[in-house]
């Protein structure tokens, strides 16, 4: 899951070296953290969210999958 975050954000970004992607793993639900620099978080969120969502709706599916749950925080 955490290479698959780590991978859409690298593409989406203008400075890929500062994307940094750690994981929280709980008993059911895993957290992801996304990081990246202050001047792409508007890259990573999208208009309206959109594109934040749709990385959300990536990682929902592929952890459905594993039959674990994952959340997505994009922290600044």
């Amino acid at each position: 899951m955490k290479e698959l975050i780590k991978y859409i954000a690298q593409s989406l970004v203008d400075n890929p070296d500062l994307v940094g992607v750690s994981e929280v793993l709980g008993e059911q639900t895993s957290v992801i953290e996304l990081r990246v620099a202050k001047e792409d978080l508007g890259k990573v969120i999208g208009k309206q969210g959109r594109t934040a969502k749709a990385m959300r709706t990536i990682l929902s599916a592929a952890s459905t999958k594993l039959r674990k749950r994952a959340v997505l925080e994009i922290i600044e």
